[in-house]
């Protein structure tokens, strides 16, 4: 059956999501973009992703190990949901605390800071529960909740003498499947800032997918230019 331009389009997409990833090398992902955008048969364009997962998932395990599943935001979300929590909160006094990396979120999470800071970094957390509540109090001192543009984030917080809000953020859609977040508190003589972006590996890999193919189609078109010409 032969191809439509819509399908081409979702394998393209499928291919780019799997050298985000880190499943395709760059030099794979240009031949198979390539061969993409020139099938004319599902034949064509089915053995280009038959060898990929859908994107987010992790690999199923292969005799008595299996590979760690990705991480950050471009992870499966479903799988991220349901852990024993690591930490219920933080504490902070004349100093600070941190919750990045690999850790699980507790349903209830309070975190305080009293002439001190603390960071919270969700983009490679795991999540005890689907709706997660995280408590920020904080009287002349600060804390930063940084998020995946794909999360589901409600900042309801209130500053007094101080803010309690969003800062800027990158662009991208909250995910239906990802847990959702409340972000509460209150803020006296300080600061709880909420921000969403994405790791800097996370950046650099859709920059260099995006690179590729920008540099794939206009090598396509001046082919084809120098085509017409003759």
């Amino acid at each position: 059956m032969r191809a439509s331009d819509a399908e081409r389009e979702r394998i393209a997409e499928l291919l780019r999501e799997a050298v985000a990833e880190g499943r395709l090398q760059m030099d794979e992902f240009e031949q198979r973009l390539d061969k993409a955008y020139q099938a004319r048969t599902h034949g064509e364009l089915e053995p280009l992703v038959s060898d990929l997962p859908a994107p987010g998932t992790a690999v199923a395990p292969v005799g008595s190990s299996a590979p760690a599943p990705v991480r950050g935001s471009a992870a499966n979300w479903p799988s991220r949901i349901g852990s024993t929590p690591t930490s219920k909160g933080g504490f902070a006094f004349w100093g600070g605390f941190n919750r990045r990396g690999r850790w699980t979120v507790a349903r209830k999470f309070t975190a305080f800071a009293m002439w001190g800071g603390g960071e919270i970094d969700l983009r490679d957390a795991d999540f005890e529960d689907r709706e997660v509540v995280i408590r920020c109090i904080t009287i002349m001192g600060g804390i930063h909740v940084t998020a995946p543009p794909e999360l589901n984030v409600e900042v309801r917080g209130l500053g007094i003498m101080g803010g309690f809000g969003e800062g800027p953020n990158e662009d991208g859609e909250p995910l239906p499947q990802a847990p959702r977040v409340t972000i509460t508190g209150f803020a006296l003589m300080g600061g709880v800032g909420v921000e969403r972006k994405r790791t800097k590996a996370e950046r650099r890999r859709l920059k260099e997918a995006e690179e590729a193919e920008r540099a794939n189609r206009l090598e396509k078109g001046d082919g084809g230019g120098r085509k017409e010409l003759g």
